[in-house]
């Protein structure tokens, strides 16, 4: 496995953070057994929400909203998931057990992982008057799933899986809102944010960023030739 981050918050911040975590897992346990474990919390919020959001109305006005504390419950699930999704591959190397099945493994969860994260959050804005419509949540998943099939594309070409920077940030920035959801109120995303824009034009465009944060056509490209 070898995989290039140039992510300043992965490198300063989110590694370091990592690095201390992989020390309090015991050297006994999985890191197969750690990829699960994130897997299933991703799969858990997905769940929790669907049982309080099932038709994505729940954050329209004049509904009955999420409460309080599922926002606070997914936001904290969310980062520990995206915890576990980080130090797996450090236990492995930790333990000298990395395998390429490993790696398949991690990243299989992960393909299916950009369904529920995103499905997740959109029941943050859902599909009234300020919210986004099925439709537009349809193409992010594609932006998504596009985005990352390419980044392995670009792995298979070059040997090398340069991670997207939108990846790290994306999560902070989930576990952050939601949060900040749970405080404020779904109220607080009706209004707009900058001029005529609202903050689900803001989700929007952040997921269509993360598309944009990525650098593997052109570089894959110049290996292969």
């Amino acid at each position: 496995y070898s995989a290039l981050d140039t992510n300043p918050l992965s490198l300063y911040i989110m590694h370091p953070f990592w690095n201390t975590v992989v020390k309090v897992f015991p050297t006994w346990l999985a890191p197969n057994l750690i990829t699960f474990s994130g897997f299933l919390l991703v799969v858990f919020n997905f769940l929790l929400m669907a049982h309080f959001d099932p038709d994505f109305y729940a954050s329209a006005p004049g509904h009955k909203h999420v409460p309080d504390w599922v926002w606070i419950v997914v936001g904290i699930l969310n980062f520990i998931a995206y915890t576990l999704d980080g130090v797996d591959g450090k236990q492995a190397r930790r333990t000298n057990s990395s395998t390429p099945l490993g790696e398949l493994f991690d990243h299989g969860l992960d393909s299916w992982s950009c369904v529920y994260f995103v499905v997740t959050v959109y029941s943050i804005f859902g599909r009234g008057p300020s919210g986004v419509s099925v439709f537009v949540l349809y193409l992010l998943l594609w932006v998504v799933l596009f985005s990352f099939i390419l980044s392995h594309w670009e792995k298979y070409n070059t040997g090398i899986l340069f991670l997207p920077w939108g990846y790290d940030i994306s999560q902070v920035t989930i576990s952050f809102v939601y949060i900040v959801t749970a405080i404020v109120g779904v109220e607080a995303w009706y209004e707009p944010f900058l001029f005529n824009f609202l903050y689900r034009d803001l989700f929007t465009a952040m997921i269509i960023g993360k598309k944009f944060m990525l650098k593997p056509i052109l570089t894959s490209l110049c290996y292969q030739n």
